[in-house]
């Protein structure tokens, strides 16, 4: 057979053998001569007797290159005889029998003994079977773990099939640990240790315990706290460079360029700008020409260029010229100019127009000690003012008196007639009254209360002619007489129904031709619904009040829409009214025919809340007043003319002036506003006269240039309005008296307030229950 390589090395199981107890093999060459096993085998028949009672090991055998040269080394089959010095013995090992050479130590004490046996193989070769080795940990760290599994990185589920979990640093298998019913009875019967987790060590396969020490890092890293305790994450500031400060620098010298460190990000944007340069997006600024900067027509002068002194005189006045500096404004003055603490505060409390100086006088030990002056900008400035603003040229001043400026005003007593006392006072009404008007003809006053109570009075008398009760419920909000004198009609509206009644106060004639005027609608739509039974259903039905008590006293019209009404506003033929219910939504205003029992509505939606309504006195205009702007439609082109935008924050009333060209609007913010509609559509005036909200306004319609409003405060103010035909000429407003007498109940004063058709007397209605004439 041909000798082995004897540089591959093998591990071979084996028994340890019991007649070798110390064998020794010292480092040796490349041939084995025969003096290079010195060792002592001892044997004995005692220890044979134990030799099955071995335990396995591991034995690394190593197979050295094959002795064959002729310098007295052993060949492959050779075995060293008794004449050499030797004594050959033989044991058994795993079943096999091997000759074991015993050799005799030369020289005692010179050489360790020997800690391998040699024996012969199967082939007669050489074969070196060492003990086991018995690790003793040598290390200077006496903390370090022992690694019992040596697996490394390889995963223990490989290991699933096996009843072992890897191998020790021996070659020795480690057991895998009991788990299943045995292991939990177990952990049953015992306590749960203190570092218990229930998790698995990867490499052993066991539990994994912690110590305290690694508990409490836990606990401290789940806390979100420092893990290490006693560590201080804000340690106090350790000043490295001296804590003095030093006036002056070591080195004045600028920083090198080497210590520059570009900016990448600046980079990026410069080469942006460069690309946008390239593609033409940025052009380079180019300098405007001089003939467009030029201006021939415009002349600059200098009037400090040509400064030269001049004589005094006495039209002249001098550029203003800083005075020099005194002692105080030197950075070392004397100890007399600087002050003491007491003067220090005095100057530091007081404001800035009552200091004397703008400064403090300081003291400085050298000029380079001064700090900046932190108001020299100002002070720079404010001497700019001064040359800018310096008079070149004396001028005379104008000695002009400031009331010649004000608008001559007519004196009141050229503008009379006007009403200024109380002559009667109409009492009934238990509650607020609401509304009142007066009749066309400018004998009655019908008024409305919370009371639901609808009373006719005698306008010169204050006698009460007539009453009726249309509600228990209901308050009347508003009453309206019909315009014109051929027939007598009054309306009123209570909660959501529109009455039309005849107050039984007038002749038999002139009550004929009222109920004549009232019925015609009811044949119209007789008419109308026989003609075409395909129309669409009206929106409200005209009918005769189901009360035949109300029906007896002179009610004979009822109509209802679907809200409550809070204005009413008769078209000047008589035959055409308007109705506005703020709350209605879509069918908030209302207009109604009274020949022929007929009711429209108009709008399908308004921008905003209406407020009140009210037809052109000459022309087919229609005003619509919304929380905050009036429009304007024409009805014959059913088209938007103008939006009217008084500014008022919430509008309350307006009224349209007898001429038809201006208007004036009442609102809850306390203002009375005027406007030209041939002007603008902003107020041509805003008067302020008023410390509550404006309830009603309302012009003279009999042609005094007069004009009242009603307000919270329990006051009526009476203005002179004169407007003239000219376009040239503006209207003439002069507020000429202010009328009280009406009591403040709940926050309210006087609620509405109306004219006599001819002449200059007012009516108003108050909250205390009372209704007042003005003469």
């Amino acid at each position: 057979m041909a000798p082995q390589d004897p540089t591959k090395k093998r591990k071979a199981v084996t028994r340890d053998s019991p007649q070798a107890d110390e064998v020794a093999l010292s480092d040796g060459g490349g041939d084995l001569e025969a003096s290079f096993l010195e060792g002592v085998l001892s044997q004995s028949e005692d220890e044979g007797s134990d030799a099955s009672d071995s335990d396995e090991s591991a034995i690394d055998v190593d197979d050295f290159e094959s002795l064959e040269d002729s310098e007295g080394a052993f060949g492959s089959d050779e075995v060293p005889s008794e004449e050499d010095g030797e004594t050959t013995n033989k044991i058994r090992l795993n079943g096999s029998t091997f000759s074991i050479s015993k050799l005799v130590q030369e020289e005692e004490g010179n050489e360790p003994l020997p800690n391998h046996i040699v024996t012969e193989d199967a082939n007669g070769n050489s074969r070196y079977i060492y003990q086991d080795i018995d690790a003793v940990y040598a290390s200077d760290d006496s903390e370090a773990p022992e690694t019992t599994n040596t697996i490394g990185n390889i995963p223990l589920s490989f290991y699933d099939s096996y009843p072992h979990i890897g191998y020790d640093i021996n070659g020795k298998k480690v057991a895998r640990p009991a788990r299943g019913e045995a292991l939990d009875a177990l952990l049953d019967s015992i306590d749960i240790p203190k570092g218990w987790t229930g998790l698995t060590d990867p490499n052993t396969g066991k539990s994994l315990e912690l110590s305290d020490q690694e508990l409490n890092l836990l606990k401290r890293i789940q806390m979100n706290e420092v893990g290490e305790e006693g560590y201080d994450p804000y340690p106090a500031t350790i000043e490295y460079f001296s804590s003095k400060t030093e006036l002056m620098p070591l080195s004045a010298a600028p920083e090198p360029k080497r210590r520059f460190i570009p900016s990448k990000h600046e980079a990026k944007r410069v080469m942006k700008l460069v690309r946008a340069i390239r593609e033409g997006r940025i052009l380079p600024y180019k300098p405007p020409q001089a003939e467009d900067e030029e201006d021939n027509d415009v002349k600059h002068y200098d009037i400090w260029a040509n400064e030269a002194p001049r004589p005094d005189h006495a039209m002249n006045v001098p550029a203003p010229k800083l005075p020099p500096p005194g002692y105080d404004e030197s950075y070392h003055p004397p100890p007399e100019y600087l002050p003491d603490k007491k003067e220090k505060k005095a100057w530091e409390e007081a404001d800035d127009e009552d200091r004397q100086k703008e400064y403090l006088p300081a003291d400085h030990s050298s000029l380079r000690k001064v700090p900046g002056y932190d108001k020299f900008v100002k002070e720079k400035f404010e001497r700019c003012l001064d040359l800018y603003l310096a008079p070149r040229v004396r001028r005379s001043k104008l000695n002009i008196d400031p009331e010649s400026l004000l608008p001559k005003l007519p004196s009141p007593d050229e503008l009379r007639p006007f009403p200024t006392a109380c002559a009667t006072i109409f009492r009934g009404h238990q509650g607020r009254v609401r509304s009142l008007a007066v009749d066309p003809s400018g004998v009655w006053l019908a008024s409305g209360g919370d009371d639901g109570t609808l009373r006719v009075w005698e306008l010169l008398t204050g006698r009460q002619l007539w009453v009726v009760k249309i509600s228990s419920e209901d308050a009347i909000n508003v009453v309206r007489w019909r315009p014109g004198t051929d027939a007598v009609i009054l309306s009123a509206a209570v909660g959501e129904d529109l009455y039309f009644i005849i107050p039984p106060i007038v002749s038999p004639e002139i009550e004929s031709r009222s109920n004549t005027v009232l019925d015609e609608g009811f044949g119209y739509a007789t008419t109308k619904s026989t003609s075409d039974s395909t129309a669409k259903a009206p929106a409200t039905q005209w009918i005769r009040p189901t009360s035949s008590r109300l029906f007896d006293t002179g009610v004979l019209l009822k109509t209802h829409l679907r809200s409550t009404i809070k204005v009413i506003s008769w078209h000047r033929r008589g035959d055409y009214l308007t109705t506005v219910s703020p709350s209605g939504q879509s069918s908030s205003v209302a207009i109604h025919t009274l020949s022929k029992h007929l009711t429209q509505q108009p709008f399908r939606r308004l921008k905003g809340l209406p407020q009140s309504a009210q037809f052109h006195p000459s022309k087919p205009i229609f005003f619509v007043a919304t929380q905050r702007t009036i429009r304007s439609y024409d009805l014959s082109k059913q088209e938007l003319l103008k939006i009217i935008q008084p500014g008022a924050r919430w509008i309350s009333s307006f009224d349209v002036h007898p001429l038809g060209d201006n208007l004036i609007v009442g609102s809850y913010d306390k203002r009375l506003l005027w406007h030209d509609l041939d002007l603008s559509i902003r107020p041509y005036k805003t008067l302020r006269y008023h410390k509550k909200a404006i309830r009603q306004v309302k012009f003279h319609a009999g042609g005094l240039p007069l004009f009242a409003d009603a307000s919270d405060d329990g006051s009526v103010q009476v203005f002179h309005g004169k407007v003239v035909g000219d376009m040239m000429e503006n209207a003439t407003i002069v507020p000429v008296k202010v009328l009280r007498g009406h009591g403040v109940v709940g926050s309210l004063g006087v609620l509405d307030v109306d004219w006599h058709p001819r002449e200059p007397w007012c009516v108003s209605a108050g909250a205390d229950g009372t209704c007042r004439l003005w003469m």
